[in-house]
């Protein structure tokens, strides 16, 4: 099947389509000017009436609070995932509990609502081991974001704001813990902007650090002639996955000719025309690259004999439309999502083991394992794949993201 999103897993923000003016109450600088003044260091001053309110999302080794409640589905009662905000006493209050003060540096600034009034901050809580029990008591847990991912309803607006909200504070948080030293004079860096930025604390360096964002282009390959599309796998998917080649930009290289270069070196296959698709921010790579950006193209084949590099790839091949499409049709995504939103629901009961893989295997329509599927619908992969599948041949490719 065909799964059209209006934008990609972890776009779409709704916290931080618009930077406020630095006058505005909900702006990075005047939010903490607020937060600091009248919330930690003097919390016996009563904040003025236009001061907003403040929810803060605690992270624990990259993984986000979250909880979970019930929906009722057509037929079932289907389990959903929230973010875990807390209200800056709460956060406050659970801190204190540990032995921990919270202090303005540890709040990152995430965006604002401004029709509710509201500044949300993300926090770092990796090292206080004692917010874990109080946090489970009351239904809370740290949950891998690739696991939230794989979890989210993408036919769930909201669900796909939360999750891109929390991709986002991700890629901060991971960004602050790998710029915490100067890369000019090796000096500590200390937070500014509310976190948007870091700056080196040598007086006589002052090097400015801001958050920083991998470029990774990602790319099917097509065979016009025979009507085919080339699909590889890497050792590290799980059994039967097929997905679009992919590599790291290089300096000094254009976006169309790191298609071209990666096609070559990992395939042995040379790309003649390359067309853009769409981009989409990729915060689950490792903590030393807390944010990829995934921009997906089309690149059309001059050759077609595959060599594959064993060391990039465990396997490339060229497929059919009409097997493509078969692999697409099959596979139970949608079952696949809620087993993973099921997972979710009792690890944040208390009723499942927080190591669970967030890999999964998509079964087809019939109970057992498809014998062939897709990168699932929260990957860039899947939707450059699809696009090809179900696009009429004599009218070309087009970009169609906005």
């Amino acid at each position: 099947m065909s799964i059209n999103l209006n934008s990609h897993a972890f776009a779409g923000n709704p916290i931080r389509s618009k930077t406020p003016k630095t006058q505005d109450p909900l702006s990075p600088s005047s939010a903490f000017e607020y937060l600091k003044t009248f919330h930690l260091q003097s919390p016996e001053i009563h904040p003025p009436p236009t001061s907003p309110l403040f929810k803060v999302l605690p992270f624990r080794k990259g993984k986000p609070l979250a909880s979970s409640s019930d929906l009722p589905g057509v037929d079932v009662v289907v389990p959903n995932w929230h973010l875990g905000w807390l209200s800056l006493a709460d956060c406050k209050g659970i801190l204190r509990k540990s032995g921990v003060e919270l202090s303005e540096e540890a709040l990152v600034y995430l965006g604002s609502k401004a029709e509710e009034d509201v500044v949300y901050w993300a926090i770092d809580v990796s090292e206080e081991n004692g917010l874990v029990p109080e946090l489970s008591s009351r239904q809370f847990c740290f949950v891998e974001l690739r696991t939230l991912m794989v979890a989210t309803d993408w036919s769930d607006s909201l669900a796909m704001g939360e999750l891109a909200i929390a991709g986002h504070a991700r890629a901060l948080l991971e960004w602050h813990k790998v710029s915490r030293f100067c890369g000019h004079c090796r000096e500590k860096t200390v937070p500014k902007e509310a976190g948007r930025r870091k700056q080196c604390s040598n007086e006589l360096c002052k090097n400015r650090v801001y958050p920083r964002v991998d470029p990774v282009v990602i790319m099917l390959v097509i065979d016009r002639e025979n009507d085919r599309a080339l699909l590889s796998r890497q050792s590290s998917f799980v059994p039967r996955m097929w997905s679009c080649l992919a590599g790291f930009l290089e300096p000094g290289e254009s976006l169309e000719e790191a298609v071209r270069r990666e096609t070559f070196e990992e395939t042995g296959i040379e790309v003649g025309q390359v067309i853009y698709h769409s981009s989409q921010p990729w915060p689950v790579g490792p903590s030393s690259m807390p944010c990829q950006l995934m921009v997906g193209f089309f690149a059309y084949a001059k050759s077609l004999e595959i060599n594959v590099d064993k060391e990039e790839l465990e396997d490339a091949q060229w497929h059919s439309r009409e097997d493509v499409r078969k692999a697409l049709t099959i596979a139970e995504y949608k079952k696949a999502q809620r087993t993973a939103a099921a997972k979710v629901d009792e690890m944040c009961k208390g009723k499942l083991s927080l190591s669970m893989s967030a890999d999964f295997n998509v079964e087809s329509q019939s109970g057992v394992l498809a014998p062939k599927f897709i990168r699932g619908p929260f990957a860039i992969a899947h939707h450059l794949i699809s696009t090809w599948a179900y696009q009429d041949p004599s009218t070309g490719l087009n970009g169609v993201y906005s």
